[in-house]
Formats: C-alpha cells, sequence, structure tokens
C-alpha cells in the first residue's frame, strides 16, 4: 500500500518537473547533451528524438515547429496531461477515504 503511494507520487512529480522543465527549455537553442540511447551507440533515428522539442514547441504555441520536431508531440502531451490527472485524483480520493476514516 505505502509502496504503490509512494510510486504515485513520484510519478506525479516527474511528470509535472518533466513538462515545467519542457516548458522553460528553449527549443531552438543549442543542445547541451543528448541522454539517446540510440544516437549515443551511433544510430542516426530515433523513434522518440524530437518529442520533448516538440512538446516544447507546443508550450510557446508553435504547433508548425512542433509537428516538424516529431509528429508525436501533440499526443503525447495529451497522454501525459491526462496521466497527470488521473494520477492527481488518484491522490485526492485516497486523502479523502483516509480523512473519513480517521
Amino acid at each position: 500500500m505505502v509502496k504503490r503511494l509512494f510510486s504515485r507520487y513520484f510519478e506525479l512529480t516527474f511528470w509535472i518537473a518533466a513538462l515545467t522543465a519542457l516548458a522553460f527549455t528553449d527549443p531552438a537553442g543549442p543542445a547541451h547533451f543528448n541522454l539517446c540511447p540510440l544516437k549515443a551507440i551511433g544510430l542516426t533515428w530515433c523513434p522518440g528524438c524530437g518529442l520533448g522539442h516538440s512538446i516544447s514547441w507546443l508550450f510557446r504555441g508553435n504547433i508548425a515547429h512542433s509537428w516538424h520536431a516529431h509528429w508525436l508531440g501533440v499526443p503525447a502531451l495529451c497522454i501525459i496531461l491526462y496521466r497527470i490527472y488521473t494520477l492527481f485524483n488518484q491522490r485526492v480520493i485516497h486523502y479523502k477515504s483516509y480523512s473519513i476514516y480517521r
């Protein structure tokens, strides 16, 4: 029970922090480092590369640049926002049920 609750808090915090970082990151700025393991081994194409830039462009309202960076940016952002919503609702429901029985 406690482990599952901690993992939900961690996941909720992770997604909010990730989207906040993407909101404040300049997608047109120079790239500092790359965490992609496929790029690290020398492959030139990766199915996930560009998602962060795409979401960052979306936060700036530039849909054309977002689409150019990665065409799955819009669905990815919608999925992440839905996951944050469900995790937050699970937290609120758990807190309310815990408060009632205490």
